[in-house]
């Protein structure tokens, strides 16, 4: 039985955030779920589906998180608690969807999850998305440690429930991927059958409808306010003139350094749990009790810019700062130090930073920039993507996409030249292609094509633009860790009963006139088959056919053969300077093959001046 679904009300487990967050929705009776995944979200997709396969959940991954929380939707408003998982620029793609859905409302207990990544670990930009509450007019919870992202979930559920309207759980990155104790609750039973009651003048949002729903809607926000004032996640800590207002992990550095900097008597904390809407009776009655206010947010200014107004109606005239060059950056995540650092400087607290260890005798730590895995079929398909363009002697631009492809743009394959969101190498193309007169080769996963690569195709040909696309099929949703797609074979994950769409026939259906299917481990063919297609005038299509090879490994379908660099190498090195595998190193100024690292696809033996690179006997 998975751990999560332990029904043993008590017992404490160390769980990761995204776990802990799992078993809240299991614990509140949540009987749908739908996601498209994407880190920090994944884990908690993964758990969820895996509980499907021993329980009544029902989960689904979405094409996209448009479709996701269209399908979640329509199961809200059939009466079943719900949830729809993404990660923070995933609620762009569900934006459409979610600002129509708040005028409709639900019927069943709904909740967003949205976690957002400041740093950027994974993600290609750092938007707070606070602002999609105040933008929908939909509430947002934000937990500040493991256990409260827990205990948080059930409260959503009832929260949307009370309101009759989704509410955004919103995360970041430190809470999603951090670990905690969790103390079990009870799991409430799960309703799996619910009924839609028509009801077109409040469910079709023609003008007429939607006007008499937005009326609704602001009487929500209203309700919603007067609950947010005396939520148990707005709440004050200690006594004192000095004022600090937080939110998410920032409240555990703010405590912490509070206590460090032994001003427990002269500051008081206003922690931020329910944020929008703000409690506004609560901050105006925590501003009058202050001399000076610091609020500590990662991100934006959302908590500052409404505390200000806040002060200035109630005709206050106290310090209130938060971001600064002196202060708090936009910019990443926090850490205690400079939450330490920033606190006794705003308060003028005196503090010694503590003398950090002399490490200057200690060699670098080597970096390891992000690379694709040893045998990864897409460095094969980029080197002979670049090969096939030399030998044409064709200008290039590469447009990319979001997954393990885009770790191809840094050198030696450098095969990225623009990437901005989920299918935008398609779109991008057709702009690339009409104002320049370079050739434009883009790329794209299998995952994302399904996601949102196949209209900006469709746009493509209606157009009549000139470019080639590069689908790279490795079978799986790859980065964020082997998630199904539409055209994923079901049967690996041992589960019967979904359907599998070829690329190649939807591909043929929107009317491309140029397909090839190539085996990207066979670089002559390949190279030769890149080359027609790239010198065909108008759109072609490129579907790049190898399993991932970490995704064949955890099969078993991966016949691991190692490769050695025999005596025959004269050290030409365009093993390392034109494919970079990581299994290559270098000793003694020789290059090396890692056995334990390579797994056989052979790529670099048919790339080597003096077939140096030969099979690894078993008996060596």
């Amino acid at each position: 039985m998975h751990k999560l679904l332990t029904e043993n009300p008590g017992e404490k487990m160390i769980l990761l955030g995204n776990e802990a967050i799992a078993r809240g929705a299991i614990e509140a009776g949540v009987a749908f779920a739908t996601t498209y995944p994407g880190t920090p979200s994944s884990e908690l997709s993964l758990n969820l589906f895996q509980m499907s396969q021993e329980s009544d959940l029902y989960f689904e991954y979405g094409t996209n998180e448009k479709v996701a929380l269209e399908v979640a939707s329509g199961a809200a408003n059939s009466g079943l608690r719900t949830m729809c998982m993404m990660k923070h620029v995933g609620l762009n793609v569900a934006a459409d969807p979610l600002m129509t859905l708040a005028y409709v409302g639900v019927t069943g207990g709904f909740v967003i999850l949205t976690a957002d990544d400041p740093f950027m670990f994974s993600s290609q930009n750092e938007q707070d998305n606070r602002y999609y509450g105040k933008l929908s007019g939909l509430p947002i919870l934000e937990p500040s440690s493991v256990e409260e992202a827990k205990e948080m979930v059930p409260y959503a559920f009832d929260l949307s429930e009370k309101l009759k309207e989704p509410v955004l759980l919103r995360t970041t990155t430190r809470i999603n991927h951090s670990t905690g104790v969790v103390t079990l609750g009870e799991i409430r039973p799960r309703v799996t059958k619910g009924d839609f009651k028509k009801d077109p003048f409040n469910y079709v949002t023609v003008p007429a409808v939607s006007r008499k729903l937005h009326v609704r809607l602001l009487e929500n926000i209203e309700k919603a306010t007067e609950i947010s004032q005396k939520s148990e996640y707005n709440f004050i800590k200690g006594d004192g003139a000095w004022g600090i207002v937080c939110n998410g992990v920032s409240y555990s550095y703010v405590a912490d350094a509070v206590k460090e900097l032994n001003i427990e008597d002269k500051a008081k904390i206003l922690r931020i749990g329910f944020s929008c809407p703000m409690p506004e009776t609560l901050i105006k009655d925590f501003l009058k009790g202050c001399e000076k206010v610091l609020i500590v947010e990662e991100g934006e200014p959302y908590m500052e810019e409404a505390i200000k107004a806040f002060g200035q109606e109630e005709g206050l005239t106290l310090p209130i700062n938060g971001k600064g060059k002196e202060l708090l950056s936009r910019l990443y995540e926090f850490d205690p130090a400079m939450i330490r650092q920033c606190v006794a400087t705003y308060f003028g607290v005196p503090y010694t930073r503590p003398v950090l260890p002399d490490i200057s005798d200690v060699p670098e730590m080597p970096q390891r920039p992000p690379n694709l895995c040893a045998g990864c079929s897409h460095r094969a398909t980029y080197y002979a993507v670049k090969k096939a363009a030399e030998e044409e002697g064709v200008e290039t631009i590469y447009p990319t996409d979001i997954g393990c492809y885009t770790l191809g743009f840094l050198p030696p394959l450098s095969m990225a030249d623009y990437v901005i969101c989920m299918g935008s190498s398609v779109s991008s193309s057709c702009g690339f292609s009409k104002a320049t007169d370079k050739k434009v080769i883009s790329f794209i996963g299998d995952s994302t094509f399904f996601h949102s690569g196949m209209t900006g195709l469709a746009s493509a040909v209606f157009n009549n633009h000139n470019f080639t696309l590069v689908i790279l099929d490795n079978s799986i949703t790859a980065m964020t860790g082997h998630q199904p797609n539409p055209g994923v074979d079901m049967e690996n994950f041992n589960l019967s009963g979904y359907g599998r769409i070829s690329i190649e026939e939807v591909v043929k259906a929107l009317g491309v006139g140029h397909i090839t299917v190539i085996r990207p481990y066979k670089l002559k063919k390949s190279i030769d088959a890149i080359k027609e297609a790239i010198n065909y005038k108008g759109v072609s299509v490129i579907i790049s056919q190898e399993m991932c090879t970490l995704y064949a490994k955890s099969l078993k379908k991966l016949k691991i053969r190692s490769f050695t660099v025999s005596d025959k190498c004269k050290n030409h090195r365009d093993c390392l300077n034109e494919i970079a595998c990581p299994a290559f190193f270098l000793e003694d100024e020789r290059v090396k093959i890692d056995p334990v690292t390579c797994v056989g696809c052979a790529v670099c033996a048919q790339i080597c001046p003096e077939n140096a690179i030969l099979p690894l006997k078993n008996k060596e």
